[in-house]
C-alpha cells in the first residue's frame, strides 16, 4: 500500500539526520528522503487510529522459545591461554585502543 504524504512535515530535518550519520546528500536526495520519511510518518499515523488496548504487547512476531543451557559457572581457562593471542595485554587484561575521545 503506497501512502502519499499530503503535507511534508517541517519537523523532518533530513540534512541534520544526514549530518549525524556522516552522509553527504544532494538536494534531490534530501527532497526524496524528506518525502519518504513523511510517507512513513503518515503510515504510522494511520496505524495509531487502530484500537490496540486489548492487544498484548509483542516482543517478537513469532513465538520464541529459549534453547539456552542453564547459566552454571564452570571451570575458567587459564589467563595465559586466554591472552596468548591478544595483540596487546597489560596486567593480565586485554589492552584495547581508546575509542572515546574523553577517555583517559
Amino acid at each position: 500500500m503506497l501512502v502519499t504524504m499530503q503535507n511534508p512535515s517541517p519537523d523532518i530535518d533530513v540534512a541534520y539526520i544526514a549530518k549525524l550519520a556522516k552522509i553527504e546528500l544532494t538536494d534531490e536526495e534530501k527532497s526524496r528522503f524528506t518525502r519518504d520519511l513523511g510517507q512513513i510518518l503518515d503510515y504510522v499515523q494511520q496505524l495509531e487510529k487502530w484500537d490496540t488496548q486489548s492487544v498484548d504487547p509483542m516482543y517478537h512476531p513469532i513465538p520464541v522459545f529459549d534453547a539456552l543451557r542453564p547459566d552454571v559457572p564452570g571451570k575458567s581457562l587459564p589467563i595465559n591461554a586466554v591472552l596468548c593471542n591478544a595483540p596487546q595485554q597489560e596486567d593480565d587484561q586485554f589492552r584495547v585502543p581508546k575509542v572515546v575521545e574523553s577517555a583517559h
